[in-house]
């Protein structure tokens, strides 16, 4: 199994090692060298050698070219990330979800593993699985060791429910992901279980957090901030310093993605995110989002004109584009505001709020008091 892996990355050329943050950027000679290498089986080059020592710790030298190093194709195309829904089913019912319904559905592993294809083949090299919840759909391992051998640096994107499974553990310490990231929903059982309103999910994302950390697994956190959970925020940053490699906060609780304005009763007071001013968006040209069924869309929340790639393939992304860009625009009550400049929501999200007909404050600068003065 490889090493590393040197891929195009829109009109860059990358060298990055599975499991490892850190990566290195080359010049388009040394990845056609890498190529030449990996086709004639030659030594891998000394460069690469003398590199992989400093960033990662690991030695190369003596190694033939094609069994360390996996070269990805140049594909013409300018995708280099996307998320997948494996399925929108969860085995949590989290009343803050952004999706509208989290049915058991998708493709069968054949379908799964074509789909595969068209992202390598669009050049996504960054990809995360999501849903629903991943990890509890049966061909998440299959899957999962599939787009590790085309070279895909993986983002496992989970509540955190199955990772304490010795063959979980066992998965990702033989073929490491890129990042494994955990939404954490509270620091007891009663808050966590209330929360996701299923009995026993905070012992057993507990359970998963310390077998991770002992095997070595590096787990992200994300600590998500509602009103049911507020007053353990100390008691989770605690935990996140205990177990993960990296951690944030997210209280912007948004609607569904249809507009579905019921997440939003979860909001913490004094919680939403306004610092950061949306300074634009690569969703639909350099990133997309695919569905359970292989339907490609911009991003999670913008799935306007969905495009089937099971039936279009690489061809259909050429129109995402263009799908995206319309998404973009600033319509309805968006159109000539003269606060556009400082707006913090993409568009999509506005939509998202304006079909929920939320207050606001919670999206728009019009509902700020220093803003309405």
């Amino acid at each position: 199994m490889h090493e590393v892996i040197a891929s195009p990355q829109e009109e860059k050329f990358v060298v990055a090692r599975p499991g490892a943050r850190a990566g290195m950027q080359i010049p388009g000679v040394m990845y056609q060298e890498l190529s030449e290498a990996v086709a004639g089986k030659w030594p891998v080059p000394a460069w690469l050698v003398e590199q992989a020592r400093k960033a990662w710790g690991v030695d190369l030298g003596g190694q033939r070219s094609d069994r360390a190093v996996l070269v990805r194709p140049i594909t013409g195309s300018g995708y280099s990330r996307a998320t997948w829904e494996l399925n929108k089913g969860c085995n949590f019912s989290c009343e803050m979800c952004y999706l509208p319904e989290r049915k058991f559905q998708g493709l069968p592993l054949e379908e799964k593993h074509r789909l595969l294809t068209i992202l390598r083949d669009a050049g996504v090299l960054w990809l995360q699985f999501t849903g629903g919840e991943p990890m509890i759909d049966p061909d998440f391992r299959a899957v999962y060791e599939h787009a590790y051998s085309m070279g895909t640096l993986i983002e496992v994107l989970t509540n955190g429910s199955r990772l304490h499974r010795p063959d979980m553990l066992e998965l990702f310490m033989a073929m490491p992901p890129h990042k494994v990231t955990v939404s954490l929903y509270g620091a007891s059982p009663d808050t966590f279980d209330s929360l996701t309103r299923t009995k026993g999910a905070f012992k057993r994302v507990k359970n998963g957090l310390v077998a991770a950390k002992e095997a070595g697994v590096a787990v992200d956190l994300t600590l998500i901030v509602t009103k049911h959970n507020v007053h353990e925020v100390e008691a989770m940053r605690t935990m996140a310093d205990e177990f993960a490699v990296a951690w944030k906060e997210f209280g912007s609780i948004s609607p569904t993605y249809t507009g579905d304005p019921d997440p939003l009763s979860a909001q913490a007071p004094g919680y939403l995110d306004k610092s950061a001013v949306f300074a634009g968006c690569p969703a639909g040209h350099t990133f997309f989002h695919v569905d359970p069924h292989g339907f490609a869309t911009m991003c999670k929340i913008g799935r306007e004109r969905p495009i089937n790639l099971m039936v279009e393939g690489l061809a259909g992304l050429t129109r995402l584009p263009a799908v995206a860009d319309a998404q973009m625009l600033r319509t309805g009550g968006c159109t000539g505001c003269a606060l556009s400049g400082t707006c913090r929501v993409c568009r999509p999200m506005a939509k998202a709020y304006q079909t929920a007909e939320a207050p606001l404050d919670t999206y728009c600068q019009h509902g700020d008091k220093e803003s309405a003065e």
